[in-house]
């Protein structure tokens, strides 16, 4: 398995209104092709969320962030470098991760949401101790999560409703 060092390659979404935080682990080749946060076509973040507020399903860069903003959520990933093998969560070595308090700092955040296993598992190891908030695990939107159905998915998000 060939791993490369990748840098995040785009800012966290947020603004001073946020309530919540969802973190993802780091973004996948076609979310950085596509230059933003759950790009992979098959990934159900976006219809999961559309769901979960009862709205319409964002499409461009522009509609999510109005969409994300406009629900007090923050977007942004556990990792800001990592040696990764293509998207897969399970090669990731020699990770570094963001410093989120100061985005802390700049909102009302009290919840952190983590989409899958190793965003919840990084975030435990690595930043749980110096935010003092509990990082509340979803399953992942990730289309490698097949014993999730949307209905399943859509679910389990529900808790970061207000």
């Amino acid at each position: 398995m060939i791993r490369e060092r990748k840098i995040h390659p785009f800012p966290p979404v947020f603004d001073q209104e946020a309530e919540i935080l969802i973190l993802g682990t780091f973004p996948s080749v076609k979310s950085r092709e596509n230059r933003f946060y759950y790009g992979h076509p098959q990934n159900r973040f976006w219809p999961v969320l559309a769901h979960v507020f009862d709205g319409d399903c964002p499409i461009d860069i522009e509609e999510k962030k109005l969409f994300l903003l406009k629900h007090h959520i923050a977007l942004w990933d556990v990792l800001t470098a990592c040696e990764i093998s293509r998207s897969a969560d399970s090669s990731i070595q020699n990770p570094a991760v963001n410093d989120i308090m100061p985005l802390l700092k700049e909102t009302k955040i009290k919840k952190i949401f983590c989409n899958g296993r190793k965003a919840q598992a990084l975030y435990d190891q690595y930043l749980a101790k110096h935010t003092g908030i509990t990082g509340v695990y979803l399953p992942s939107t990730s289309p490698a999560n097949a014993v999730y159905t949307l209905p399943k998915l859509i679910d389990a998000w529900r808790v970061i409703a207000p």
